[in-house]
């Protein structure tokens, strides 16, 4: 699975380019990103993509050095199930 990454995105799109999933994480400030829209085209569901979205979305908050304030209905239940990375928030 290729996910593409671009300053406040991390998207799936499929042959076509056609977006198929993605998290988005505009930023509040120079250090703090708001994750505050997942999305997973129905022919996905059920697949895991959004927690593999939530993956690749911690790396790339350590990677950058960035905290993060999830707004996002299904961010803010991951980060629940996932006090691991609780370092992550602010």
């Amino acid at each position: 699975m290729n996910f593409t990454r671009s300053e406040n995105q991390i998207a799936l799109h499929n042959e076509s380019g056609e977006l198929l999933a993605e998290i988005t994480f505009p930023y509040i400030d120079n250090n703090t990103v708001d994750i505050n829209h997942t999305f997973v085209d129905p022919s996905l569901r059920g697949q895991g993509i959004a927690g593999k979205l939530m993956n690749e979305l911690t790396d790339e908050l350590g990677r950058r050095e960035l905290k993060a304030v999830p707004t996002c209905s299904y961010a803010m239940g991951w980060f629940e199930k996932h006090p691991e990375y609780s370092h992550l928030l602010k």
